[in-house]
Order: C-alpha cells, then structure tokens, then sequence
C-alpha cells in the first residue's frame, strides 16, 4: 500500500474483536482511514488502487503493553525513532515505554522531555506511544515519585516488587487508588531468584546452569494478590512465566479479585528445552519456563487467563549479547517479529483461532490499559494489514531496529505486516 492514493482492498479478511467478527469483505482506505465497509463495493474514487487482498488480513491495530527505549542512556541499543518505526513496521499502533530508561521515567521534568519528543516525531502512520512512570523515585523503592504529578502524564505506573518491598506496595496501592490509573508490577526479580539464569529444573542441571526456581515467581505474586484482595486496588500482572502464577491468577480472578496479566510473546514460544544451544537471545527475564510451564502459559492465554500477550522488546548491541549465556544481559528485540511468528506458531497451526492471537494482541492490551477498545468501522485510523504469507529475511535491510538480538536474525520467515 502506498499510503498516497486511495486502495480499495477487494474481499480482505476483516478480523475484529470487539465484534468477534472473522469475515471477507471490501475495505476502501483513503488517507489511512477506513472509508467504506462492504460486500461489494462500487463507490470509490477514479484513482483508487484496487488490490485483489483474498490472503490479506486487515484488523484492529496492535497494541504493545511494555517495551523498552535505549533513549535516553542507552541511544546506540534504541532510540525512541527507531523503536517507533519497529512498532509500526510490526503493525503496532499503540506501544507503551517502560520506565528503565537512564535517567529511570520518575519525575515530571524526564516524563515531559520524553513526551515532546513523542510529540515531534508524531505522524499519522506512526503509532501512538506512552510511557510508563516509575513507581519509586531515584531507582529505590522506598520513596514513593511524586504520583499524583505524574499521572496527567504518564499512561500508568509500573515498576518491580521483591517480597521486601511489600509494605511499600500496600502503601502504593492505597495511594493510587483514586487516581485510577493502570498499575503494572513485575516480579521476577526478589530474594528467591537464586541469581538464577534458567528456570531451575531438570534442564538446569543437564546445561550446567544456575537455576531461578519457579516458587520465586509465584510466591511474590501470591504476596500481591492477597494485598490487592485486601485493598482492592486493580493491578496487571506482568511477564507472568510459571504453570504456578497462572493457577493463581486464575483462582484470583474466580474470587473476583482486579487482576489482569501477561506473558511475553517468546515465553509463548520457547522452553528450558530449547536452551541446549546457550544462545544468549534467549536469556530472557524472567528466564523462560520449563515444558510444563510453557504448555500452561499457552493454555492460559488462549482461555483468557493470562488477558495479553506483550513483547518486552529490548535492544542490545551485538558486543553485549555475544558473551557466555549466563553473562548475558536479558531481553531480546520482537516488535517486527511477533505478530508473523506467532501466527505461524498457533493460527497456521490451527492451535488457536485467528481472533484469540488477534485479541491477544490488541483489544486486550487495550483493556489492560484502562482502555475502551473501538470496533472496525467507518473513520477507523488503528488497523494493521497482514500478509500471513509473504516471505522475508530478519536482517538490516528490513529490521529497523538499532539491534539485532534475536534467535531469528538472519534467518527467512512468513508473514509481515504491510506499511
């Protein structure tokens, strides 16, 4: 699509979730809007490109619930640019920047910097972004940012908990109560890790590897979930990676408890199995789960347990990542990635259903977020097309991203999002 003259996209497959819709249809755009929505259609202007779309799929736009900037701190991983333009190449339309930039986001002076920068790159083809604010002010999580300030600001607030930092969670949670605003809490990191760089188990021990017990994980969201039952503060639950958390969160959300969740889109794809080649793309953080785990955090997704799937994309340079496993930093990049080798993974397949990866992906973000999701309609500007078929190659040429550390880069994959 060029974006310049009109395209009229001749029976497309048409997937919203918010209608549960999966149908074919004609969609006319004009200026990267939804003009007209029909069987037939016959209206459009004389210059309009019209685009045989049969294996086409046009739906609500992606929305990423937390990624990672290398700006500011860290500009040779990521810049804000370059993240930007990642997220639309992979269809996002939406992206929320986690606060771990350098100075960390945790007072009003970084947080408005960040925005007008935000601000100067805004295109209407580029997608939204928001950031996160930090929960502690100056990296500690004793003193609490200035929250009410920042919350006309910031999207919500998110930040890491350790079974330490309990009290000032219960403190946090009262506090934030009225502001209403989206309160994301990772847990990966506490006393419990063991400094482990692989979830401890039967693979730990077979590569010769620290293991992180999975009761890490899950004894500190156990330690959440029964503040937040008592408080009733909603929270969202992140990078969940353990069978054990997402029985917890399902058991929680039986009792009504305001808890929403989400894995990452690699801890849907990969286990400890996979780590027999020590790549160190695949040092993940948390660190991926062991079968069994991977099996529950796909079981939980598809059934809505685990409400979103979020890409926690993170560059690092290539001199970084090519060390020693176990001396590697954690994360890898996917915004590009994601959507083509998800749906490969499980809608190919026909593991999943196309609308189940598609909510996964972006009207349940939304929802995570505080947000209303709307449905395809006429006026419509949030939408991704994909073609589930095209083949390409994850290399500079084509990945805007500033890195390139990933277990796919160099290597062809199916499926990419049309710009």
């Amino acid at each position: 699509m060029n974006g310049k003259s009109p395209q009229l996209l001749r029976q497309v497959r048409l997937l919203d979730p918010t209608t549960q819709s999966d149908r074919l249809t004609d969609v006319l755009i004009i200026n990267h809007k939804i003009a007209s929505i029909g069987s037939n259609i016959t209206d459009f202007p004389t210059n309009t490109e019209i685009i045989d779309a049969q294996k086409l799929v046009l739906g609500t736009g992606l929305v990423d619930l937390y990624s990672h900037s290398g700006e500011p701190g860290n500009e040779t991983r990521e810049t804000l640019e370059t993240l930007v333009a990642s997220a639309a190449a992979g269809g996002f339309t939406q992206i929320a920047v986690l606060p771990d930039t350098s100075p960390r986001i945790d007072n009003a002076q970084i947080l408005t910097s960040l925005q007008q920068k935000i601000q100067y790159l805004a295109n209407d083809n580029l997608p939204r972004v928001h950031l996160w604010s930090a929960i502690s002010a100056g990296g500690e999580q004793k003193q609490m940012a200035e929250l009410a300030e920042l919350s006309s600001q910031a999207i919500g607030f998110s930040d890491r908990f350790s079974l330490t930092d309990l009290p000032f969670l219960k403190q946090v949670l009262e506090y934030l109560q009225p502001l209403q605003k989206p309160l994301a809490i990772d847990v990966s990191a506490n006393e419990l890790t063991a400094q482990g760089v692989i979830r401890e188990g039967i693979n730990s021990v077979r590569y010769g590897l620290v293991g992180n017990p999975g009761y890490s994980e899950a004894s500190a969201s156990a330690a959440i979930l029964e503040l937040v039952t008592a408080i009733n503060t909603p929270i969202h639950l992140m990078r969940v990676s353990t069978a054990r958390s997402v029985e917890l969160i399902a058991a929680a959300k039986t009792r009504g408890v305001p808890v929403t969740a989400s894995t990452t889109w690699m801890h849907l794809l990969f286990s400890t199995a996979d780590l027999a080649s020590y790549d160190p793309n695949l040092r993940l953080e948390p660190p991926l789960g062991n079968p069994s785990d991977l099996q529950i955090l796909q079981e939980g997704c598809q059934a809505g347990i685990i409400d979103a799937i979020a890409i926690d994309h993170q560059g690092y340079s290539y001199e970084e990542k090519t060390v020693a496993f176990s001396e590697a930093p954690s994360g890898a990049i996917g915004l590009q990635l994601a959507l083509p080798i998800l749906w490969q993974k499980f809608v190919a397949t026909g593991q999943w259903s196309a609308l189940q990866l598609w909510q996964a992906l972006s009207t349940k973000p939304q929802l995570c977020l505080q947000q209303t999701p709307r449905d395809l309609a006429i006026d419509s500007t949030e939408f991704t097309l994909f073609d589930p078929e095209k083949v390409w190659t994850v290399n500079h040429q084509n990945i805007h991203s500033l890195s390139s550390n990933t277990p796919w880069w160099g290597q062809q994959i199916r499926g990419q999002v049309i710009v």
